[in-house]
C-alpha cells in the first residue's frame, strides 16, 4: 500500500502576514477604485444638474429683458368688433398705456380703458408681439325703444342706453312696460323680443306688457300678438312665423300664441 501524502507544512508565521498584507492591499486598492467611480459619478451628475439650471436661469434671464423691455412696449391697438362705438375712441383710451411693455398691461388696466363706453357688453383682449394688443369687443344690441318722458332712449335686454334718438328708429319697436326698464314686465317684453326670428322682428313696431305674464306685439300691418309670459317664447316664436305664414298680418286683426299647442287668429 503506497505511503499517503507528506501533509502540507504548517505557513510560518511570515507567510501569513505577507498574505494579510497582501490582502489589505487588494482591499485598500478596491476601496480607493470605488471612491473614484463614486466621485466621477457624483461629479457628472453635478455638471448635469449644474448644466440643466444655468440653462434655466439663462432662459428666465432672456425672457424677462425681452418682456420688459422697449421692444415689447406698447404700440398698436387694434380694435375689433365695434359698429356703433368709434374704433378712434377705443384706442385713444389706451393712450396712457402707450410705451408700457405688453406684459405690465394687467387686466384692470384694460378694464379702466374701457369702462366709459356702457355700449360695450363683453369684450377680450390678445396681444401680440411685439407691440400691439388687440381689443375684441361685443357691443350690446338693441331690443327697442322708450319714452322715458323726457326724450326717447334705444335700449338693450339689460335696459343700458345704447342711444337717445329724437325718434323712433326704423326697425325698433317701442316698449312700454309696467315699471319702466328695471320692472319684470320689461324683462319679459325684452326677452321676447329677442326670441323673434328676423322675418317676423321685421315686422314688429311695438311691444307692451302690463305684467310679466300679460306680453303683447304690435305688428306694422295693425295686427297684435297675444304672447302672454316670455316661458317657452321659442315655441311660441316658431308658431307665430308659421301663423303668418299661413295667415298674412294683412288679414288678421290677432294672434294668439300664449298657450303655443293650442295657438289661434281671430
Amino acid at each position: 500500500m503506497a505511503a499517503r501524502a507528506a501533509a502540507a507544512p504548517p505557513k510560518t508565521a511570515r507567510a501569513t502576514k505577507r498574505e494579510l498584507a497582501a490582502a489589505s492591499r487588494e482591499r485598500r486598492k478596491y476601496e480607493r477604485q470605488e471612491v473614484r467611480r463614486f466621485t466621477k459619478r457624483s461629479r457628472r451628475r453635478r455638471i448635469a444638474w449644474s448644466v440643466v439650471l444655468g440653462s434655466i436661469v439663462a432662459l428666465v434671464v432672456v425672457v424677462a429683458v425681452g418682456a420688459y423691455s422697449p421692444l415689447m412696449a406698447l404700440r398698436e391697438v387694434r380694435v375689433e368688433g365695434a359698429a356703433r362705438i368709434p374704433v378712434a375712441e377705443v384706442q385713444a383710451a389706451f393712450d396712457d398705456q402707450l410705451g408700457t411693455p405688453l406684459p405690465l398691461i394687467a387686466s384692470a388696466d384694460v378694464l379702466a380703458a374701457l369702462s366709459d363706453f356702457p355700449l360695450i357688453e363683453t369684450y377680450s383682449t390678445e396681444t401680440i408681439p411685439p407691440g400691439t394688443l388687440v381689443v375684441r369687443i361685443v357691443e350690446r344690441v338693441p331690443v327697442g325703444v322708450v319714452d322715458t318722458g323726457e326724450g326717447l332712449e334705444l335700449v338693450d335686454a339689460a335696459g343700458v342706453v345704447i342711444e337717445r334718438p329724437a325718434e323712433r328708429p326704423e326697425g325698433q319697436p317701442m316698449i312700454v312696460a309696467e315699471g319702466g326698464v328695471a320692472g319684470e314686465g320689461f324683462r319679459a317684453a325684452a326677452a321676447v323680443i329677442r326670441s323673434l326670428p328676423a322675418e317676423v322682428r321685421g315686422q314688429l313696431v311695438g311691444a307692451t306688457a302690463a305684467t310679466a305674464d300679460d306680453v303683447r306685439l304690435e305688428l306694422a300691418s295693425g295686427a297684435t300678438v297675444v304672447w302672454g309670459s316670455a316661458e317657452e317664447s321659442g315655441q311660441k316664436a316658431a308658431v307665430l312665423a308659421k301663423l303668418m305664414a299661413y295667415a298674412p298680418p294683412d288679414t288678421v286683426g290677432e294672434y294668439d300664441v300664449s298657450s303655443p299647442t293650442s295657438a289661434v287668429t281671430r
